[in-house]
C-alpha cells in the first residue's frame, strides 16, 4: 500500500484540532500573511504545494503544526508530514469538488460563518476590540478569512460525505475487526457513565428586570450629569471585556452584534446615550461614538438581572412536575428532554451528554466536576431532585439528572464497547474508500510539492 496515500488518508493527529472549524480556522487566521525571518527581516513565506488552482503556503503548515505541538502534540517529522498531507488532502478535495460540481451554498456558508463569529466573540466576552487585538486584524478581515476557511471545510466535508455515503459495516465485519486486534493491544477504558439532564433556565420576573433597569437609569443620569462613561463602565458593567476596553466595542459592521443592540445603535446620533436596551445578555445602556456607513463604534454598560428566590423556586417546581411524570412512567426522560429542556447541546440527544463520536458513555474523569459529584451520591437508574446551577453562559438555572448507567474500568470487549468498535470499524472502511479515491483523484488534477518535502513521500508510487 502506498506510503504517500496512507499519509493522505490518515487522521491520527489530534482529531479535535483537525476537524474543528473554529480550532483550525482560527489557527490559520491568527498567522501573518507573510512570515518574516527575525534575523534578516526578509519574507520567508512561500508556496510549498499546488493542487490545480489551489495553493498551500509554508506559513499554513508551520502555524497549524506549531499550534498542535504547543498543545502537547508529537513534534516528530512524521507528524509534520501528516499535517502537510491533511492540508494537501483538503486542497485536492476542493479541486475535485469543482470538477465534480460538489458545492455548498453561499447562504449556508454565511449562516455558518455568522454562528462561528458569535461563538468566537463570546470567547472574548463579546468584545470586537479584544478579538482584533488578539489577532492583529480588523473584525472584517477576521470574518472574511474565517468565511474562506469555513467554506473550504464545508466543501471538504461534503466531498467526504459524497465519497463515503454508501459505506456501512455489518456485525460480522465488526467482530472480524475486533478479533484481529492482538489481545495485548486491546485498549483499556476507565470508568464510564451515562448521564442525561433536563434544564430549565430560571425565567426572570418583570419585577427583577425593573430593578436592573432602574439601576441602569441611575447610572445614565450620572453620565448625563458629567461623570465618565468609561469609569462607570469599569465599575458597574457585567461585560468581562470592560477590564481591557472600558466598555468601548470598536468599529463593527452590520450583523456583528445582537439585533437589539445593533438596532438601537443605528437609531442614535453620535454622543447620544440610549435608554436601557434588553438583549439575551441582559440590559445595556449604550452611547454611539461614531458611525461610518454600515460600521459603527459604541460603548456600553451591561447589567444582567438575576432571578429572585421565587423565580428559582418556580423553575424547581416546573422540573419537579416533569420528574414526577417520568418516575410514574407517564413520560420518558429522553422525550421530556427533547420537548422541555432549555439546554440546546443536550436536548437533541435526549438529554444525554455525548463524546466527540456521539457516544453516550463518558469517562467519569471527563464529566463536568459538578455533574460528577452530583451522581457520586446517586444510585444508577435514579433521577435527581431539581438542582440549582449556573449554565456555561452564566445564567441561573435548575436541572434534573438521570444517572442511567455506570461501566467499571475494563479492557475493550464486544459486549461492553460495541458502539466504539463499530465506529472504529466504519472509520477504517471509510478511510480505505478515501484512500482509493485519493489514488484515482490525484490522476485528475495537477499536484506539485516543494522538493524540500520529498521525505514525506506523499506522492510516492
Amino acid at each position: 500500500m502506498k506510503r504517500g496515500l496512507k499519509l493522505l488518508s490518515r487522521v491520527n493527529v489530534k482529531r479535535k484540532l483537525l476537524h474543528s472549524v473554529i480550532g483550525l480556522a482560527m489557527v490559520l487566521i491568527s498567522m501573518p500573511l507573510l512570515a518574516q525571518d527575525e534575523e534578516t527581516g526578509f519574507v520567508v513565506d512561500k508556496i510549498i504545494a499546488k493542487v490545480d488552482n489551489y495553493i498551500l503556503l509554508k506559513s499554513e503548515l508551520d502555524k497549524a503544526f506549531l499550534e498542535y505541538v504547543s498543545n502537547g502534540g508529537n513534534s516528530s517529522p512524521e507528524v509534520r508530514c501528516q499535517f502537510l498531507a491533511m492540508l494537501l488532502r483538503n486542497k485536492l478535495m476542493m479541486a475535485k469538488a469543482e470538477i465534480d460540481s460538489i458545492v455548498v451554498s453561499d447562504s449556508e456558508v454565511d449562516a455558518n460563518t455568522k454562528r462561528r463569529m458569535e461563538m468566537i466573540l463570546a470567547q472574548y466576552g463579546g468584545s470586537p476590540v479584544d478579538l482584533e487585538n488578539k489577532f492583529g486584524k480588523t473584525l472584517e478581515q477576521i470574518q472574511v478569512e474565517l468565511r474562506d476557511q469555513i467554506r473550504e471545510q464545508m466543501v471538504v466535508n461534503e466531498m467526504q460525505r459524497h465519497i463515503t455515503k454508501d459505506i456501512a459495516v455489518t456485525p460480522n465485519e465488526v467482530r472480524r475487526f475486533f478479533n484481529r486486534i492482538p489481545k495485548d493491544s486491546l485498549p483499556y477504558f476507565s470508568a464510564e457513565a451515562e448521564v442525561a439532564q433536563i434544564v430549565k433556565v430560571a425565567a426572570i420576573s418583570e419585577s427583577q428586570k425593573e430593578i436592573t433597569k432602574r439601576e441602569l437609569l441611575a447610572i445614565r443620569d450620572r453620565i448625563l450629569g458629567g461623570e465618565s462613561f468609561n469609569e462607570l463602565a469599569k465599575k458597574y458593567s457585567a461585560d468581562p471585556s470592560v477590564t481591557s476596553n472600558n466598555g468601548e466595542m470598536g468599529f463593527v459592521g452590520r450583523g456583528m452584534m445582537v439585533p437589539e443592540y445593533e438596532a438601537a445603535a443605528f437609531k442614535m446620533k453620535p454622543g447620544e446615550i440610549s435608554m436601557p436596551v434588553e438583549t439575551a445578555f441582559g440590559f445595556h445602556i449604550l452611547q454611539l461614538i461614531e458611525r461610518r456607513g454600515n460600521e459603527y463604534n459604541t460603548r456600553h454598560i451591561l447589567m444582567a438581572p438575576t432571578p429572585s428566590p421565587e423565580d428559582l423556586e418556580r423553575a424547581k417546581l416546573y422540573l419537579d412536575s416533569i420528574r414526577t411524570l417520568i418516575v410514574k412512567e407517564e413520560l420518558t426522560f429522553q422525550k421530556a428532554a427533547k420537548e422541555y429542556s432549555d439546554d440546546v447541546e443536550t436536548k437533541g440527544n435526549g438529554g444525554f451528554f455525548v463524546d466527540e463520536d456521539g457516544g453516550t458513555r463518558i469517562a467519569v474523569d471527563e464529566l463536568d466536576p459538578v455533574v460528577f459529584f452530583a451522581i457520586d451520591s446517586m444510585k444508577v437508574g435514579t433521577i435527581s431532585q431539581p438542582l440549582v446551577y449556573r449554565t456555561d453562559l452564566g445564567k441561573e438555572a435548575v436541572r434534573i439528572l438521570f444517572y442511567k448507567s455506570r461501566t467499571p474500568p475494563h479492557m475493550a470487549s464486544l459486549k461492553d464497547d460495541w458502539q466504539r468498535i463499530q465506529n472504529a470499524t466504519l472509520n477504517q472502511k471509510q478511510n480505505r474508500a478515501l484512500e482509493k479515491w485519493f489514488d484515482k483523484a490525484r490522476q485528475d488534477v495537477f499536484i506539485s510539492i516543494d522538493p524540500a518535502y520529498n521525505y514525506c513521500g506523499i506522492l510516492d508510487e
